[in-house]
């Protein structure tokens, strides 16, 4: 197979590489660009470890070939926290004890961050409905949810 020339951004950075056409976004992530925050778990995108945001949206980066993010704007939980330190997001869940052995954590934050960007009131339910395609089995869902509704109001923009 012929590698195929990609040029993305991440995390506010443009990158330019070369890469196998079967290699997963995930893999690239890891792997060529060293950002190991993206977790690999079941490989089968059912986990939710991988999640990352590619143009908004929370994808998992385990099922999208990093030659099909060509164009793409990537954000990884590298790219979630604030110049100064944590973003809020991240701060609320270290305040909540929303995480335990942080395996889970990276893409619960990053399908938080992009809920939240989307819908900044997002309620209880809501948040519970969209944390359902993250599988943790150390915290438990409580302290996740109280973490989000609490950094939700510096997602508001009203």
């Amino acid at each position: 197979m012929t590698d195929v020339a990609i040029t993305l951004t991440v995390n506010r950075q443009q990158v330019t590489a070369t890469v196998e056409p079967r290699l997963t976004l995930a893999g690239f992530l890891r792997r060529h660009l060293q950002l190991t925050g993206t977790h690999l778990g079941c490989e089968h995108g059912v986990c939710g470890a991988c999640t990352i945001i590619v143009n908004g949206a929370a994808v998992r980066s385990c099922l999208m070939f990093a030659a099909q993010a060509d164009g793409s704007e990537i954000i990884t939980v590298e790219g979630l926290a604030a110049a100064d330190g944590l973003s809020p997001l991240q701060r609320a869940f270290r305040k909540h004890h929303a995480l335990q052995c942080g395996f889970c954590t990276p893409g619960i934050l990053t399908t938080m961050h992009a809920l939240l960007q989307e819908e900044p009131h997002a309620s209880a339910e809501r948040i519970r409905e969209v944390l359902a395609g993250n599988i943790c089995r150390c915290t438990g869902y409580l302290p996740i949810i109280e973490a989000v509704l609490e950094a939700a109001a510096s997602y508001n923009n009203d």
